[in-house]
């Protein structure tokens, strides 16, 4: 279980990491879609902000303590802060490579779960999927990526 442990603390990080990004996006977005781009930004880190209370009352479940520091969530976090501040499209792209980074992450979680049995953990990380999925989904249209079109 310390494995499970020390990857639900990797998320930990990695999800305060890209709320914090989002954060700043929603703060320092302008252009010609800065209404719907601050609104959406907003939506996001507002649901990754309460998704990070309830990442940390799991690892506390697991009889373990969460990170709580800047420096440690650097030494954790799969995702980079961002030091400067892009246009629009850019925030948009880097906030979909980073998502891109959390799916995986939650997947091997998910085994973690059920091999050790800690199937409570299972449906929270499931829940967790399926918002970062919803996510990756909307980062991906907002980029206008084309998928097949069998309609």
């Amino acid at each position: 279980m310390p494995e499970l442990i020390e990857k639900m603390k990797v998320y930990l990080a990695t999800n305060f990491a890209l709320y914090l990004k989002s954060h700043n996006f929603h703060w320092n977005v302008t252009g010609s879609d800065f209404p719907q781009l601050h609104d959406f930004f907003e939506e996001v880190y507002q649901e990754l902000w309460e998704a990070n209370d309830a990442i940390a009352e799991q690892i506390r479940q697991l009889d373990a303590y969460a990170p709580g520091s800047f420096s440690r969530y650097e030494e954790l976090s799969l995702i980079g802060g961002e030091r400067n501040i892009p246009d629009a499209k850019q925030m948009i792209t880097k906030l979909n490579s980073d998502n891109k980074l959390i799916i995986p992450l939650l997947n091997s979680i998910y085994y973690m779960c059920e091999e050790n049995k800690q199937y409570g953990l299972c449906n929270f990380i499931q829940d967790r999927m399926m918002a970062h999925t919803k996510l990756a989904w909307k980062l991906k249209s907002i980029l206008g990526s084309t998928v097949k079109k069998d309609n």
